[in-house]
C-alpha cells in the first residue's frame, strides 16, 4: 500500500497507483463537514444517515476502501449517540423509547417471517441476487438480540457478507440493503 504526504494529513493510506481507491477529495470533503459539524452544531447538519449512506468515486491511487469504511462505521455511531442524546435532553426518554420501538416493530415485522419468504425476489432472471440461507440465517440473529437481547452489534450486520446467486434463487440485493440499513440505524441508536 502506497502512502503519501497527503493522505497521511487526512489519515488514511492510499491504494497503490494502479488500483482503485476512494476519491480523496470526496472523502476529504464529507470528513471536514462532518468534523466541522461535530465541534459546531451550528455548522450544516451530517446525520448518522448521511455517514451511513454516503458513497465515493472510485479512482486510481484514491483512498483505501476498508480504512475510510471503518472510520464511517464509527463516525455514524458518533453521530447516531449524539443524535439519541439530543432527542432524549430534548423530548425526553419516553419519546426515545418509542420511536425505538416503532423501528424494532417494523424491522420484526419483516424478521418473523418464515425462512425464504422475508424478502421479495428479483424480476430479472440474471439479476444478481443474495443467497436466501444467507440473509435468512442473519435475519434470525437480528431477531434474537431484538427479541432475547443476543449479543450482536451493528457491525456485524454492517460486515455481513452474502454468497451471490442469480436472479429468482435469491432475495433482491437493494430490498435486503435497505433493510440492513435500517437495523443498523436501530442498532446505532440503542448501543
Amino acid at each position: 500500500m502506497a502512502h503519501t504526504e497527503d493522505s497521511a494529513a487526512a489519515g488514511f493510506d492510499r491504494v497503490a497507483r494502479g488500483e482503485l481507491g476512494y476519491s480523496p477529495k470526496q472523502v476529504e470533503k464529507f470528513m471536514s463537514a462532518a468534523r466541522d459539524f461535530l465541534e459546531d452544531p451550528s455548522a450544516p447538519a451530517v446525520t448518522s444517515h448521511d455517514v451511513r449512506t454516503v458513497s465515493f468515486d472510485a479512482v486510481r491511487g484514491g483512498y483505501d476502501a476498508a480504512e475510510v469504511d471503518a472510520a464511517l462505521d464509527r463516525l455514524e455511531d458518533a453521530f447516531a449517540r449524539r443524535e439519541r442524546d439530543e432527542l432524549i435532553q430534548h423530548s425526553g426518554e419516553d419519546v426515545w423509547l418509542r420511536e425505538i420501538g416503532q423501528l424494532a416493530g417494523i424491522l420484526r415485522g419483516r424478521l418473523v417471517r418464515a425462512d425464504g419468504e422475508r424478502f421479495r425476489r428479483p424480476s430479472s432472471p440474471k439479476a444478481p441476487s443474495y443467497h436466501v440461507d444467507d440473509v435468512d440465517s442473519l435475519c434470525i440473529r437480528l431477531l434474537d438480540y431484538l427479541e432475547h437481547g443476543s449479543p450482536m452489534t451493528a457491525d456485524d450486520v454492517r460486515t455481513a457478507v452474502f454468497r451471490t446467486v442469480t436472479g429468482r434463487e435469491g432475495y433482491e440485493e437493494t430490498q435486503v440493503d435497505a433493510f440492513l440499513d435500517r437495523a443498523v440505524e436501530l442498532m446505532a441508536a440503542i448501543d
